[in-house]
């Protein structure tokens, strides 16, 4: 055992120092985590993204995001709300907007209301990839013969035919002992 007393006063003082929530856009972030966990956590950045993104800042992406300093959570935080320009096209998730023709990477809660818009339209115009939406099947190509399936049971159900022959046993027993 060492004769020296381990310091609580400096682990005190970078308990004090963590933030517990970062908030980014409309997200809550767990500050305890590392800063590619905390932002990968987070709705379209990926573990890809969170590496960048703690690369461009300068942070080592294994530090504790909530024991940064502000002005380094304010690059992180300025570094995702500007992800799409800062990486090439083809890195972003919403490449070529119907409408509009832009790239852009959506984040947090504003993806999943692309993503739903972007599946009402192909919908409303019948395209292929609607049509199998509606019809809840499969859109990406993947088989459907044997894969996929959400009604009834597959081949024979055992457990079902023996219930049926314990019932038609116990009705014969019962005619059997009524004559």
């Amino acid at each position: 055992m060492s004769e020296q007393e381990p310091d609580t006063a400096d682990e005190g003082e970078e308990e004090a120092d963590l933030q517990y929530f970062v908030r980014i856009g409309q997200t809550d972030l767990d500050g305890t985590k590392s800063v590619e966990r905390a932002l990968s956590d987070m709705n379209g950045i990926g573990r890809r993204a969170a590496r960048i993104i703690a690369e461009e800042a300068g942070v080592d992406r294994r530090d504790t995001f909530g024991a940064l300093d502000d002005e380094d959570i304010e690059t992180v935080v300025s570094l995702v709300e500007g992800y799409a320009d800062e990486v090439p096209e083809w890195l972003t998730n919403h490449r070529s907007d119907f409408f509009s023709g832009e790239t852009t990477h959506e984040i947090g809660n504003d993806l999943e209301l692309t993503r739903r818009q972007d599946i009402n339209r192909m919908k409303m115009i019948d395209s292929y990839k609607g049509v199998r939406h509606k019809r809840g099947q499969k859109v990406r190509g993947q088989r459907t013969k044997s894969t996929g399936r959400t009604e009834g049971t597959i081949g024979v159900n055992v457990e079902a035919i023996k219930e049926e022959q314990a019932e038609m046993e116990a009705a014969e027993e019962e005619e059997g002992g009524e004559e």
